[in-house]
């Protein structure tokens, strides 16, 4: 007999999180979402109790518990409801949970990731920055309390489903991550002045929201996936690459020392990559169609351009000189991407920003959270006050 796992689902209210809760309900017999957690937006987390029916329900903004706990009240739905960050690391290191599915996006989402990987738990991880901020703390803290992370990164994930066991061993060369390329590939950097961001998030081949979609479009996504698989898969600099690959269909290869490589492929749909961590290590159905070569016909692969897109070089900048440089690039990025949605900066400015914050902050020791957050915190500082300098 199957046993049915519990399932929390935190940004629940977000694209990953959509994504997440449509595999988890094709298997009413298998899964459960058992807690949802969101940021603000309580309509939206009602909307999904009302049809997912958690045990508990979370909003990150502390000031919006009455209207989750109201709210619920007036559905009449025998939810119960938390706020802020406290109650959501209980949640998901106690009972309430099997299995956290971390797709709350940016830095906010690092305490809740840190707490389920203490306690054991399977963590499929979406949330880019728990890695790149805090990739020794976090790994460290999973082997401590016996975690499996399962990556939700498409590429990451591919990797994960090309090693024996979802590890790397002595019998691996190198990893390959495969980029789209965005919606600007090809073009050169002259041709990037006056990109606007509606042009910058309408990406090509994936549904994402707006800081993501940003950062594919400026390769900081791939940057920083080159720093994440170096703390997944415990592989150092040079020996993960990066090939842009249009069609989005060949997610990520893992080369081996006999000369074979092994490809991950499927349609661009996160349902896949989560379906293999909730699975894990079976295979469950996502709801994604099989892959129709004949249909798609041909497979393009293509080297990214370093001047056009300079995001790419920066984060392997960073995770060459460590310490706290992943953690300055991480928040100098979400800063930079911000103003840049907001019309306060150009698309170029990105880069620029990053690259001040980096040359301005050099690497410290990155040994405690402590110390990590103190240089994400430097680093938008920084960057917040260096905007002026680089508007357009």
């Amino acid at each position: 007999m199957t046993t049915r796992r519990t399932v929390a689902v935190l940004g629940a209210t977000g694209s990953i999180g959509g994504s997440a809760l449509d595999v988890i309900a094709r298997h009413p017999q298998r899964l459960r979402a058992s807690v949802l957690a969101a940021g603000s937006n309580v309509d939206a987390l009602l909307a999904l109790c009302r049809t997912h029916r958690p045990d508990h329900a979370v909003v990150a903004d502390e000031s919006r518990f009455a209207a989750l706990r109201d709210g619920l009240r007036a559905a009449g739905l025998p939810v119960r409801a938390h706020a802020g960050a406290a109650a959501l690391d209980a949640l998901v290191a106690g009972e309430a949970c099997d299995i956290v599915v971390a797709a709350i996006v940016g830095a906010a989402g690092l305490d809740s990731t840190l707490a389920a990987a203490r306690a054991g738990k399977r963590l499929l991880l979406a949330n880019k920055e728990s890695l790149v901020l805090a990739g020794e703390l976090l790994t460290a803290a999973a082997r401590a309390g016996g975690a499996t992370i399962v990556p939700i990164d498409s590429e990451h994930n591919a990797i994960f489903q090309c090693l024996p066991e979802g590890r790397v061993d002595a019998g691996v060369r190198r990893i390959v991550l495969t980029a789209s390329g965005g919606p600007f590939r090809g073009r050169s950097r002259d041709a990037l002045v006056a990109v606007t961001p509606a042009q910058a998030v309408a990406h090509p081949k994936w549904s994402m929201g707006p800081k993501i979609s940003v950062d594919s479009a400026t390769l900081m996504n791939k940057g920083l996936e080159v720093i994440e698989a170096h703390h997944l898969f415990g592989l150092p600099d040079d020996r993960i690459d990066v090939l842009v690959h249009p069609q989005s269909l060949v997610h990520s290869l893992v080369e081996f020392v006999d000369g074979s490589t092994l490809a991950q492929m499927g349609l661009p749909d996160m349902r896949t990559a989560l379906a293999v961590g909730l699975g894990w290590p079976r295979r469950i159905a996502s709801g994604v169609c099989g892959l129709d070569l004949l249909a798609h016909g041909r497979l393009d692969f293509e080297a990214p351009d370093p001047q056009a897109f300079p995001c790419l070089g920066l984060a392997r900048q960073a995770l060459q000189a460590g310490g706290t440089a992943p953690a300055v690039l991480s928040a100098a990025n979400e800063v930079a991407v911000s103003a840049f949605l907001q019309g306060r900066i150009g698309f170029l400015n990105i880069p620029d920003l990053v690259a001040d914050a980096l040359a301005a902050l050099p690497a410290g020791a990155a040994s405690t959270l402590e110390e990590l957050r103190a240089a994400d915190a430097a680093a938008r500082r920084h960057a917040l006050s260096a905007l002026p300098r680089h508007a357009p």
